[in-house]
């Protein structure tokens, strides 16, 4: 078995796999390997070396990559892959907290709250602390406690460091946020690190146990680690240095979510004799396409020089073209995908359409629409996002949690119970007023004996108390009822079905995700019954978005480049290159930012196995109005051999080249005696037929010039020859 282990691995890999003892640095490029050696490093430990799976952690970023890294284990080790445990950085943590966290006052049946839920408690901070949200955006005020957090700042630190009025906003928020969680028994994603590495600072005899558990720790995508995440694998692995830590520098994206590249650059500093192995061939992509995205990568300042190669054929050159406006990239884009799936007998999942932000996919989805075709859209409304779908997890957490404040008021009037907003405005009020969870305080205002309350009405406190009875008989559920049974009891007290269906325009489909929801909660129907619904509602919390890309459904998958990170297809659009949106607006004024932006547009290129094709619009909107827009820095990067020009007689089954010259060059006329008229990028002209439109591109042509013009209306983009089209210049 050992031998079957390492036969299929190259010599790197074999090395990575063997080097069992000690810290281990793993540089993986793109499409090396690396969740190979990992899983058959594991597999090694056990069979080789007689470590016992259970002393084995393995964490990754994604639940996807988690669970990919699951089911190789058990290709490869059988019944034993199961004791490994391999998970995210999150679900560890919240299963250590889950354990242990009483320890630091924790309450074992904490609610996770999602960004949604931070929002609303942020917003409610604010307006204790009568903040002006209009001045001071509660995303950024987030943002920069998330920030914090990361670093392992809690609020009383953050506090002493303040040094701008700024800061003082912010800790004040911040302060009153954490007291908000804390009364509502709830943790965000970022509390998950920060409290457990307060639970091993603080106890080390039980941090100690941890390490004793875990005597061989792996680490994927080490480069996206932030300060927290750093600092607990430093923990865990202190007593044993048995840590391997695979990543890239060059496939850093992350730094607007805290990750760090600089763990990954100093972790040989920080462990002496560290082993470095470096995996350097690629088995994904073609050579053109790896020749190209290195060449990219390698024209920036942070990138660790590595001799990248692969053994796969030279493959399809490198099509970079050019669209009039999004609606002409859609379409050119789909023409492609029609003629690709018709000649070359691709499916729609061999398709990524990858961009730079969300909006993007506006037009994508139209032509999809328009042609046709199927797709799935990774990055909008998730399945666990819905209207639907979150009012039943919110009574799955108040009747796991009835302090949970967040869920409370979510479900309070919903159905509709007569409960009007300023009945839950004196709520909330006297909750405040009191320090009291919101359950509490519905029992002191509606409370027969309670002769200081003169604004709730019979009516209201009626209305009150049914809510309190259906929350009350839901509390004592979880003894008897497995989850979908308490989703039925639910679905039943509540009239939530009924209310449902009265909508005939949206009802069924929004009946038949509660119905999605309730078999994925039958999967947790086996665990004793407030496990499972402990266990249902964490695994709900840590969905990411990646997580909804189901392989067996049929369609092009749309997807931003920083989600598509860890996929890869045999054809790969990245559309919108041009300046502004990659590299993005927000990054053009900071050197280390534009550095991000070239490794982002590394990770997009390096997820394309067969063919990549790279397109620009002209014009591009923004906030409402149109612009023509300049090509993105990085395609000027690319070696001219690896690219696919256009033919002069123009675009075939719409794959156009990069212009011979640039789109905002103005041509001179070829000699004194030539009457023809200056054209470039821009300008407005009028066709005796075509009627108005305006320039798009111009080329040097035979002695001619060659105009790409996008007319309005009907007649589209047509390319002309300026001596023979009856053009005139609009000023």
């Amino acid at each position: 078995m050992d031998q079957d282990i390492l036969d299929s691995l190259n010599y790197p890999q074999r090395d990575a796999v063997t080097t069992t003892d000690g810290p281990l640095l793993i540089l993986a490029g793109p499409g090396s390997g690396k969740t190979r050696v990992i899983t058959h490093r594991i597999a090694y430990l056990v069979s080789k070396k007689g470590v016992s799976p259970s002393n084995i952690l393995a964490v990754t970023f994604t639940n996807k990559a988690a669970r990919e890294m699951r089911d190789r284990l058990q290709v490869l080790m059988g019944y034993q892959g199961s004791y490994v445990n391999a998970r995210t950085f999150h679900a560890f943590c919240a299963s250590v907290l889950r354990r242990d966290g009483s320890i630091i006052g924790l309450d074992q049946s904490f609610v996770i709250y999602d960004r949604d839920d931070q929002i609303n408690l942020i917003k409610q901070a604010m307006a204790i602390e009568e903040i002006d949200i209009k001045r001071y955006p509660h995303n950024n005020i987030l943002g920069a406690i998330s920030s914090a957090k990361s670093q392992l700042i809690d609020f009383h630190t953050f506090g002493s460091r303040s040094t701008s009025y700024i800061d003082n906003i912010i800790h004040r928020v911040y302060q009153r946020y954490q007291e908000l969680l804390t009364r509502n028994r709830a943790v965000d994603f970022d509390d998950l690190l920060m409290l457990t590495h307060k639970l091993f600072l603080d106890n080390p005899d039980l941090l100690s146990t941890y390490q004793d558990q875990y005597t061989h720790i792996l680490i994927d995508e080490f480069q996206d680690t932030n300060l927290a995440q750093y600092n607990l694998s430093l923990q865990l692995a202190n007593k044993y240095k048995n840590i391997c830590v695979v990543g890239d520098p060059d496939q850093s994206i992350y730094s607007w979510r805290n990750a760090d590249i600089g763990n990954i650059l100093s972790f040989q500093k920080d462990f002496a004799n560290t082993r470095l192995v470096k995996l350097e061939e690629n088995y994904r992509s073609t050579q053109n396409i790896l020749e190209a995205a290195h060449t990219i990568i390698s024209n920036g300042n942070s990138h660790i020089e590595r001799r990248l190669y692969t053994q796969n054929n030279a493959g399809e050159l490198i099509v970079v073209e050019e669209a009039y406006n999004p609606e002409d990239e859609a379409e050119k884009l789909l023409e492609e995908i029609k003629r690709l799936s018709s000649e070359e007998n691709y499916s729609l999942n061999d398709f990524a359409v990858m961009y730079r932000v969300n909006a993007q996919s506006r037009a994508i989805e139209e032509g999809c629409m328009r042609h046709g075709i199927q797709y799935k859209l990774i990055g909008g409304l998730r399945f666990y996002q819905r209207k639907e779908v979150k009012d039943i997890i919110a009574y799955l957490r108040v009747l796991n949690n009835p302090y949970d404040d967040v869920s409370l008021l979510r479900i309070v009037n919903t159905p509709s119970r007569g409960i009007g907003q300023r009945t839950i405005d004196y709520i909330s009020q006297l909750a405040r007023s009191a320090n009291l969870p919101l359950y509490a305080a519905i029992q002191m205002a509606t409370d027969e004996n309670n002769d200081t309350d003169s604004t709730i009405t019979p009516r209201n406190a009626k209305s009150l108390n049914n809510f309190l009875s259906i929350v009350n008989d839901f509390i004592g559920q979880p003894n008897t009822a497995t989850v979908s049974q308490i989703i039925d009891i639910i679905l039943d007290r509540t009239g939530y079905k009924s209310y449902l269906l009265g909508d005939r325009e949206t009802g069924q489909e929004r009946w038949e995700n509660i119905q999605e929801l309730r078999s994925t909660a039958m999967e947790f129907d086996n665990m004793a019954s407030e496990e499972g619904l402990t266990t249902f509602l964490e695994g709900v919390s840590l969905v990411a978005d990646i997580d909804s890309l189901e392989e067996n459904q049929s369609g092009i998958t749309l997807i931003t480049l920083h989600q598509a990170k860890g996929l890869e297809f045999p054809v790969v659009f990245m559309v919108g290159m041009e300046e502004g949106l990659l590299p993005h607006i927000r990054s053009m004024e900071d050197a280390e930012q534009i550095e991000e932006e070239r490794r982002l547009t590394y990770v997009g290129m390096t997820r394309a196995k067969e063919r990549l094709y790279m397109i620009r619009a002209f014009r591009r909107a923004f906030r409402g109005l149109s612009y023509p827009s300049v090509p993105s820095r990085f395609l000027a990067d690319i070696p001219p051999h690896l690219i696919k020009r256009s033919s002069k007689t123009g675009p075939v089954s719409g794959s156009i080249g990069i212009s011979q010259k640039p789109l905002n060059q103005k041509l001179p006329p070829k000699n004194s005696t030539d009457n023809l008229m200056v054209l470039g990028s821009g300008d407005r002209v009028e066709h005796s037929r075509f009627g108005q439109g305006i320039v798009v591109s111009s080329l040097a042509s035979g002695g001619d010039q060659e105009v790409t013009v996008a007319f309005k209306g009907e007649v589209g983009i047509k390319k002309l020859l300026l001596s023979f089209a009856p053009l005139k210049k609009i000023d």
